[in-house]
């Protein structure tokens, strides 16, 4: 078994805090108990509260790669490790590790890989994969491999879904692309679809919504944009209030004042997401088959000069979230903990401080400089 170095912090009975986030709200000096890794009650501190922020534990539902290994290229425990561990060092527990388009072999190997970190390492914050792709629109394809993009057929769709059974948790399509007996195949194996690299237009965007699809990939990327007379994917999503919608705010993959237009018009359902290629701005150069990324100026591009995914935290997200944003510190925690969990189907097992869920915290500084998970499970 590899090893886990997330903090597992001396087994206190309770831990107090000034200010507890929870539910989109903050409560004031509250102690937190806990026994055998579930929380089990909350109430009014008696004493000075040790922590100055408190709240559930990040959740990231796109991540490509750790400090130093990118999970596509390597496909391995390690590299599932390395995502897991270097994402702890930022505040976030769980995530969905991204394998993104490439060969059969290979996303059959990552999801093997997947299957076998989960069942040695039942306590870590590796709940599943995203697997992005490999069946989007080539037209949108982003930093993706071209060679490997490739419509679905029926027969490697099941191959896919039964291998991914329990393991896949969140799968990023473009619904074009794809028959509604495809869309249902997915949806029959309880995965969660995301629209995302599609060139789909408005028409097309509300079928697939009609057919339940409720979430989209990192809003404005990779998809068809908003205009006045072809609302495209993104004028779906804004008008469609049930659909949710990570976004990467890193200043980079999309403008803060667009930014801003999507929060006013989805308050509710915008959440964040990383899509880090590499977490930790350690690795400069990357190259996988043809795909290459430098990191410049605080975030990847390939040599054609397009984005290859960021070198963002989930903790500088919220971070951007608030003081470029103008979106209020308890909504933006928000975003990074209950409503991912709520966006892919899991809100009744993590990321909520509440009675019966695992006492696994993450505490931050008032700067929102430092961010630290407390794992008390």
């Amino acid at each position: 078994m590899l090893p886990l170095n997330y903090n597992n912090q001396s087994r206190m009975p309770s831990i107090s805090t000034k200010r507890l986030f929870t539910a989109g709200t903050i409560l004031q000096n509250k102690t937190i108990h806990f026994e055998n890794g579930k929380i089990t009650g909350i109430e009014n501190a008696v004493e000075t509260p040790t922590f100055e922020n408190i709240c559930a534990p990040f959740f990231d539902t796109h991540i490509n790669g750790g400090e130093k290994l990118y999970l596509t290229e390597q496909v391995n425990m390690e590299a599932i490790d390395d995502i897991f561990t270097a994402s702890l060092k930022t505040g976030t527990f769980y995530v969905l590790p991204c394998v993104i388009t490439s060969s059969p072999e290979n996303i059959l190997k990552g999801l093997a890989a997947i299957k076998e970190y989960m069942s040695l390492n039942p306590k870590s914050g590796v709940i599943g994969l995203h697997l992005e792709g490999p069946f989007l629109n080539p037209v949108k394809r982003g930093a993706h491999l071209a060679k490997y993009v490739r419509k679905p057929s029926n027969e490697e769709l099941a191959g896919i879904l039964e291998a991914g059974q329990d393991i896949i948790k969140l799968m990023t399509i473009a619904p074009e692309q794809f028959t509604d007996e495809q869309i249902k195949m997915i949806q029959d194996a309880s995965i969660c679809i995301s629209a995302g690299h599609s060139d789909a237009t408005n028409v097309e965007a509300n079928h697939a919504f009609d057919l339940g699809i409720n979430l989209v990939t990192h809003l404005f990327n990779a998809m068809s944009g908003l205009h006045h007379r072809k609302p495209g994917l993104v004028g779906a999503t804004l008008a469609r209030k049930e659909v949710w919608a990570p976004i990467i705010l890193d200043g980079k993959h999309c403008d803060f004042d667009a930014a801003k237009v999507a929060f006013n018009a989805k308050p509710d359902r915008l959440f964040i997401i990383s899509d880090a290629l590499f977490l930790g701005q350690k690795k400069i150069k990357f190259q996988w088959e043809e795909f290459d990324a430098t990191l410049v100026n605080g975030e990847y591009v390939n040599s054609d000069g397009n984005l290859a995914g960021s070198a963002v935290s989930v903790g500088e997200c919220i971070k951007n979230a608030v003081e470029q944003v103008n979106i209020p510190l308890e909504i933006a925690i928000d975003m990074a903990t209950e409503r991912p969990a709520k966006a892919i189907g899991l809100e009744s097992k993590i990321c909520k401080v509440a009675i019966g869920y695992p006492s696994i915290f993450t505490s931050f500084n008032d700067e929102l400089s430092q961010f630290e998970v407390l794992n008390m499970a």
